[in-house]
């Protein structure tokens, strides 16, 4: 297990270095699109977002939250996403709400810096903004 230390700056830096950013998040886009389409389905997205375990989880202990309510709430998400109202998310919809996303994440940390644990080989956008930033100080 690994710990990284983040803060806005950390974060909005790489949002900021194209592309890093277009190449993080078009391998996430890659990796999300199961039936290689080109597009995620509503049912592709909920999927990653389930893997996150943003919702049913509170601080490690597993909270029961009801089907119909996690529906609604991957649902908001995908229409969140979905900008042109397609019924899919695109490439450009998808890295343009993730960046939007991370955006607000950058504002809410501001400078007060936050430790972050994560498992050996763990690939999320936080890891790969704290990795970015380290690189620039060992090259």
């Amino acid at each position: 297990m690994g710990v990284v230390i983040i803060d806005g700056s950390t974060v909005r830096s790489f949002v900021n270095d194209d592309a890093q950013f277009q190449k993080s998040v078009d391998e996430a886009f890659k990796s999300l699109d199961l039936n290689k389409d080109g597009v995620l389905s509503r049912s592709e997205l909920r999927r990653a977002f389930e893997s996150l375990r943003l919702i049913e989880t509170d601080f490690g202990v597993d909270v029961a939250t009801p089907p119909e309510e996690l529906t609604k709430l991957y649902d908001s998400i995908f229409t969140q996403f979905d900008c042109d109202n397609s019924g899919t998310v695109d490439q450009k919809e998808f890295r343009d709400e993730l960046k939007n996303m991370l955006l607000a994440v950058a504002d809410g940390l501001g400078s007060n810096p936050i430790q972050m644990a994560l498992e050996e080989g763990e690939k999320n956008f936080l890891k790969q903004a704290a990795d970015l930033e380290a690189s620039k100080f060992s090259g």
